[in-house]
């Protein structure tokens, strides 16, 4: 009997061992192949997948894009005027400021802005500002009903004689309606260069100074260092005089006018004249500053106390040599063209004390000073202050 079971038993483990042989037979004759292929093609599916993707996106995104352009065309005002009215609305409830436009009456009152009050648009002019930046050419302007030679000069901000040597033979009596006539770009002389000329002749022919002509910022040179002009070309002469003409608008001749001795000064609250010499050239829209020529050059001044921001070359904006002082009450000050330096970046200086010399680096036709008062608001005019 147990011989029995010994045979049963090892008749079952070799019959398993058996069915192993087999099917590891079954797998690698036929079963591998067939995985092999599978891969092979499954791995040129993916690659033909993959060199597919991408194919229309340019199409969706081109879809995506027109349909972003269309709602905003479609929505995009009544959303702006929406959010206008609901912004209106929590206005009323923060203040007495503002409230909701009102059109213009019969009676002929001025609409009010939308959402403010006559008392804030007082306080906040929402119309864009007029730039004080003079214009780049001369313009033609036909003459109309009401018009005087004195009217036409103060709506483009010259005077009478600037448009009367622009266009000769001009005069009262010969301003008709229909007349055109040509309007410098600023008060002054409409220069055409003739050979030999130099900016030095032009601007002692029109008793201004070298540097005023220079520093209008349209008037173009053959070389920046020299100055050089072409022949033939139109150059700007700022406040410029006609010779022998009678002048109806004199200029100021600021060239004739002297500094005050700009004295070292310690006591501090006011300012003081930075340098010593005439006062070639006064603030301009173009000119934030007022230059101030020595031939002999001299000490330049601290206008008041305050910290050195700035003492070097800096950049190329045409300053050269400069010094920035900060005064610490929102003011700042700048002394241009200098020759040499008295002070170093954070130091701090006293009114009166020595920045250094006058010189003619940068953009300068002669040893002068350009000074600058700066504010949070912009340039002030140095005269007005220094005065």
């Amino acid at each position: 009997m147990s011989s029995l079971k010994t045979f049963i038993s090892e008749w079952v483990i070799d019959f398993f061992k058996y069915l192993r042989i087999l099917l590891s037979y079954f797998v690698a004759s036929y079963l591998k192949p067939k995985f092999a292929v599978f891969e092979s093609v499954k791995s040129i599916l993916v690659g033909k997948m993959y060199q597919q993707r991408g194919k229309h996106s340019q199409l969706i995104v081109n879809s995506v894009m027109v349909t972003v352009m269309v709602l905003s065309v479609t929505l995009g005002p009544t959303i702006i005027v929406n959010d206008s009215q609901t912004q209106a609305v929590m206005s009323l409830g923060l203040g007495s400021k503002f409230a909701f436009a009102q059109e213009s009456t019969p009676s002929g009152e001025t609409a009010r802005v939308l959402g403010l009050s006559t008392e804030s648009q007082v306080e906040m002019d929402p119309l864009t500002q007029v730039s004080d930046k003079p214009r780049a050419d001369m313009l033609d302007y036909t003459v109309e009903s009401g018009d005087t030679l004195a009217s036409i000069a103060k709506k483009f901000g010259v005077d009478t004689d600037s448009i009367t040597w622009l266009n000769k033979g001009l005069s009262e009596k010969k301003i008709k309606i229909g007349t055109v006539l040509k309007i410098p770009p600023v008060t002054g002389v409409v220069h055409t260069v003739k050979a030999g000329e130099t900016i030095y002749s032009v601007a002692k022919k029109y008793n201004v100074s070298a540097q005023a002509v220079v520093d209008f910022p349209f008037n173009e040179f053959t070389n920046d260092e020299t100055f050089a002009l072409a022949i033939g070309q139109q150059l700007i002469v700022p406040d410029g005089e006609m010779p022998d003409e009678v002048i109806l608008s004199p200029r100021s001749n600021l060239a004739s006018t002297l500094t005050p001795n700009a004295g070292a000064v310690s006591a501090t609250g006011n300012w003081i004249w930075p340098a010593a010499g005439k006062i070639s050239q006064d603030f301009k829209a173009w000119h934030k500053g007022i230059d101030i020529a020595n031939h002999d050059g001299g000490p330049i001044l601290a206008a008041d106390s305050g910290t050195v921001l700035v003492a070097s070359w800096a950049d190329n904006t045409g300053y050269g040599n400069r010094v920035v002082i900060d005064h610490g009450n929102g003011k700042k000050t700048l002394y241009a063209h200098m020759s040499s330096f008295s002070v170093v970046v954070g130091q701090t200086v006293k009114r009166g004390d020595k920045l250094g010399m006058m010189g003619s680096t940068g953009r300068s036709t002669g040893t002068h000073l350009h000074f600058e008062i700066r504010t949070d608001k912009g340039n002030a005019s140095p005269l007005a202050v220094l005065k």
